[in-house]
């Protein structure tokens, strides 16, 4: 099986969210994707505290209906900071023999040589970077932390990168949306309507529960 792994803070999730999803399906062939809530961001602080619950809650309504697509609470049951590493361990623990691939954006891309222990990476899975609003991978063995660059080598034709463990970073270029969750939060607490940006089961569950009203 050909498994799909994507993490976020998911607060809110939105249509951006689910375009990266299907776009990553689509282009690498996967059976299933798992939506990753992170329980505590190890980069950034979490935005208006919202707990895990409603943001596990709001990914498992924006996937509802879809039977390929899944969301774990790994990271909250394991409990400590949200490391990407941490968490593809586990999930490489136990999916022994599938194929893993791990989705991130090119923004994050460009960052990972921050990431915690990044290079126990990439023998691990093979990953799925997805274009961003603004952020394009113009060279991607450039793009990567010049530490391991020597790891890898280039297709020429398909721009992708091998490791010498034999996964493979994959690029996908297309019609990104440019949607910002601070933006969506931001309307939510005015009540504005966010229907445009999040599936409505989502906008209807924040609008009752007055997730994001702090935020004004």
């Amino acid at each position: 099986m050909r498994i799909g792994l994507l993490g976020g803070s998911f607060n809110p999730i939105h249509n951006a969210h689910l375009r990266i999803a299907a776009e990553a399906q689509a282009a690498c062939r996967l059976d299933r994707i798992i939506f990753i809530p992170a329980a505590d961001p190890p980069h950034k602080a979490l935005a208006g505290g919202v707990p895990f619950g409603h943001r596990s809650k709001m990914v498992s309504m924006a996937i509802a209906g879809r039977p390929d697509y899944k969301v774990s609470n790994i990271e909250e049951e394991r409990g400590g900071k949200s490391y990407s590493i941490d968490t593809i361990r586990l999930f490489r623990e136990q999916f022994p023999d599938d194929d893993l691939f791990f989705i991130i954006g090119a923004d994050s891309f460009l960052e990972i040589g921050t990431w915690h222990r990044y290079d126990e990476i990439f023998p691990l899975c093979n990953l799925i970077v997805v274009e961003r609003p603004g952020c394009s991978i113009i060279n991607p063995l450039e793009a990567l932390p010049e530490a391991v660059r020597g790891m890898f080598s280039i297709n020429s034709e398909t721009g992708s990168l091998k490791h010498g463990s034999g996964s493979t970073v994959f690029f996908i270029t297309g019609s990104p949306l440019e949607l910002s969750s601070t933006e969506i939060r931001r309307l939510a607490a005015g009540e504005a309507d966010i229907t445009p940006y999040v599936p409505p089961d989502v906008a209807a569950y924040i609008s009752h529960q007055r997730i994001y009203h702090q935020c004004q």
